[in-house]
């Protein structure tokens, strides 16, 4: 495994996605290590429950009000700076 500094990474983009074709790359940052691998989605994310029951569906809203939401903060902040 190759392991990179986000500098060196950002510098050197196309070398380190052909190099993860091959095997695994690893960018370090701080404290927090960020891998590219060529490994398939199924053995990289292996499918697991988002929730294990349903109480999180009671606090969930749809796309549209999400929007709706939003319009209302952005057209009250705009009309505040005045």
């Amino acid at each position: 495994m190759t392991v990179v500094s986000t500098k060196e990474f950002s510098t050197y983009q196309e070398k380190y996605f052909d190099m993860a074709v091959n095997g695994n790359v690893c960018i370090k940052r701080g404290g927090n290590m960020f891998y590219l691998s060529n490994a398939p989605m199924e053995l990289q994310y292996p499918e697991q429950p988002i929730c294990k029951d349903n109480s999180d569906l009671d606090l969930a809203i749809t796309g549209d009000e999400l929007r709706s939401r939003l319009h209302q903060r952005i057209h009250a902040r705009l009309t505040t700076r005045v």
